[in-house]
């Protein structure tokens, strides 16, 4: 094996975490691709003065991109620190929901999502969870046994793409059993932090009411992203008014104008469809190479090696008798960076999104995430099997 004091050519598959970044002139970060030529203006936004109006223009004009990109109004769109703010602030909002109704959140979502739910069940909201099935979906047949159950909803919580599998849900069937409940209306939120630039993406088709989106995910820098709402709500917390009150405090201009050049670059549907068959190519190679190794799993097991509802850019694999934390540093050494599953929650052993699944505990202590991006190349791929097989003859 390789000794951590050297310093082999380095190759990166952990893109689900952030994405190796693009570079935007006006964004204050140096050239390349993105809007016009030089500095974003430094004034703050909410100033009277000529500086502060410049500023002013160039956010209502990154919102204006955003919303072009996304398909929706300008008017929906609020700038946030990224996707975990935009999650908290449309979750806590029901702490100002006087007329209650219980909470539901898909059992495999970000933990940005699962642990707030948490937070809102521990000051005695009433919450609970959607089940996913063995392909970490959440189900159509599934979203409707739990509405039976739980017949006060009126929130619901699901990511359109998994973070940990890249199992993609059909949103356009769940929205379509929320929206055919009778009763009071549910609030539908989707985290599509992994959706955005991965599949196109639907809000009205969806029935989306609300939707969080992080910018570096995309290429963009990382403190950057935004929080779609059909119609806006009452958010938990105040401040000076910005973003309408919904996210307050001085708003990231720069960041903001990055995260347009982001989305009209990768988030369209025509530049989903062209990175996606460059991405489903490669992933077809990986996975073909994988069910290969006599000591490899995939999680889950049946995924197939393209299409069939999962997302090109994320694979979990586990690799028999070698915890994933040791696979993880061997191929570090290696100089192939990957995960073990979500980077905001890597400090922990435990994998909820693999145990909702129902994948056995010893082979979630396994798993290892791969994901790569729209740099990654071929060759890349034929290096990382190499590696993962020098890895097992050496384990």
């Amino acid at each position: 094996m390789v000794s951590r004091d050297a310093v082999p050519l380095r190759h990166y598959f952990d893109w689900a975490a952030t994405a190796i970044p693009d570079v935007f002139p006006n964004s204050g970060n140096g050239g390349g691709p993105g809007p016009a030529e030089g500095p974003p203006p430094f004034g703050n936004p909410s100033s009277p003065h000529l500086e502060g109006r410049a500023a002013r223009d160039s956010l209502e004009e990154a919102r204006s991109r955003c919303a072009a990109a996304l398909g929706v109004e300008p008017a929906q769109i609020y700038f946030s620190s990224g996707g975990t703010e935009s999650n908290a602030i449309v979750i806590y909002s029901h702490l100002l929901n006087k007329s209650g109704g219980q909470i539901l959140a898909s059992a495999a979502e970000h933990a940005s999502v699962r642990e707030n739910i948490n937070i809102l069940a521990g000051l005695g909201k009433e919450t609970a969870r959607i089940p996913v099935d063995e392909s970490g979906r959440v189900s159509p047949a599934l979203l409707s046994r739990t509405l039976e159950k739980y017949p006060r909803a009126r929130f619901a919580a699901i990511m359109a793409v998994n973070n940990e599998t890249g199992a993609v849900m059909d949103m356009a069937a769940l929205g379509g059993v929320l929206r055919s409940r009778e009763g009071p209306p549910i609030h539908f939120h989707c985290d599509i932090v992994q959706a955005a630039g991965k599949i196109v993406l639907d809000f009205a088709g969806w029935g989306l009411d609300s939707a969080a989106l992080s910018a570096h995910k995309l290429g963009g820098p990382r403190g950057a992203g935004l929080l779609y709402l059909r119609r806006p709500l009452k958010a938990l917390y105040a401040g000076g008014g910005q973003e309408g009150g919904i996210r307050p405090g001085s708003e990231n201009t720069a960041g903001a104008l990055a995260l347009a050049a982001c989305l009209e670059n990768r988030a369209t549907p025509e530049a989903v469809n062209r990175a996606g068959d460059a991405a489903s190519r490669r992933w077809k190679t990986l996975i073909g190479a994988l069910r290969a190794m006599d000591r490899c799993s995939l999680i889950p097991a049946g995924r197939p090696a393209e299409g069939g509802g999962f997302s090109p850019y994320i694979l979990q694999a586990a690799f028999d008798g070698v915890p994933g934390e040791v696979m993880v540093r061997a191929l570090d050494d290696l100089g192939f960076a990957v995960s073990t599953g979500s980077a905001c929650s890597s400090a922990s052993p435990e994998r909820p999104v693999l145990e909702a699944m129902g994948v056995d505990p010893k082979r979630r202590l396994e798993g290892i995430r791969i994901s790569q991006g729209w740099s990654t190349t071929d060759e890349e791929i034929e290096l990382l099997i190499q590696a993962i097989n020098e890895v097992l003859a050496f384990l």
